[in-house]
């Protein structure tokens, strides 16, 4: 494997960095600034911050945006309404644990979906690299013994986790298979703008009769940093890598995402890394190894 071929596998365990960001703000934001004002105004954020690079490209592209206007909406809704929105909610009603376990499920989707629909190839290495990858994340999320998940209970919010979860796998799979015209940079803003528009309905109710924003600073710090991090670099990198690895095996990234949140967890809130910790790294990129398997050869 040349270098060229080996970029997009380097990429795949350095987008969960970014992405696992996202935790830090799930913890921390929720509390001070309303779900949905929250996935809100981070996509109009997201927005903006991009145009700049964008808004030039868009008089040599507009008869593209025009073909894939329908996609567009779809993707935007899908990745920034749906992924974005709802594991606020759900952070409202239940754990970070349950949130894990659901959140982690989607490549499970992904595949499924891939295989069933899309009628993706899949072999004996990537079915026992993603249970290997479940076990993992699993056994971080039970602190090391498998049969404390028996003593799990699930909610409302689990619900709305695992709406995130399917979310994100048809997302991952409608992006890959429906091919653009669009520069990945452009496809990208215009997917953060018609995401925000699906969420104002929302936005609105949730401020007239719920919960009002304020906007001070600790909104800005909150919303920019959500723009930024899990948002523009996470989102970009998933784009490429899976433009180049396909659906099933860039959906594998998700299992790093528990991973590197125990990092943050160490980092930010002073938790403290375990032996299991380190076990189930182990697990989750062996598994990880065995769903490139084949490419990899």
């Amino acid at each position: 494997m040349n270098k060229q071929n080996l970029f997009p596998y380097l990429l795949l365990f350095i987008q969960p960095i970014f992405m696992a960001s996202n935790l830090i703000i799930a913890r921390g934001a929720v509390n001070i600034v309303p779900p949905i004002s929250l996935a809100f105004w981070r996509w109009i954020f997201c927005f903006l911050l991009l145009l700049p690079f964008t808004i030039k490209l868009i008089p040599s592209n507009f008869k593209f945006i025009k073909k894939e206007f329908l996609n567009l909406i779809i993707l935007g809704t899908l990745s920034c309404g749906v992924c974005g929105a709802f594991p606020f909610i759900a952070g409202k009603t239940t754990t970070v644990v349950n949130m894990g376990i659901i959140y982690s499920s989607s490549p499970i989707f992904i595949i499924m979906i891939s295989v069933i629909i899309f009628k993706e190839k899949i072999n004996i290495f990537r079915v026992c690299g993603t249970f290997l990858c479940l076990f993992g994340v699993l056994t971080v999320i039970a602190k090391g013994n498998i049969l404390n998940l028996l003593n799990i209970k699930f909610n409302l919010g689990d619900f709305w986790m695992l709406g995130a979860s399917i979310g994100w796998a048809i997302y991952s799979i409608y992006l890959f298979y429906k091919k653009s015209n669009l520069n990945i940079l452009l496809r990208f803003n215009l997917i953060s703008l018609f995401g925000a528009l699906s969420l104002l309905p929302f936005y609105i109710i949730e401020n007239s009769f719920h919960s009002k924003t304020i906007f001070n600073i600790d909104f800005f710090s909150w919303v920019l940093f959500s723009a930024i991090s899990p948002s523009i670099i996470a989102f970009l990198l998933y784009n490429f890598v899976q433009s180049k690895l396909g659906a099933s095996i860039t959906g594998s990234v998700l299992y790093l995402y528990t991973t590197y949140g125990a990092f943050y967890g160490l980092v930010f809130f002073d938790e403290v890394v375990e032996i299991y910790h380190i076990y189930s790294t182990l697990f989750v990129f062996l598994g990880i190894y065995l769903v490139q398997k084949k490419i990899l050869k």
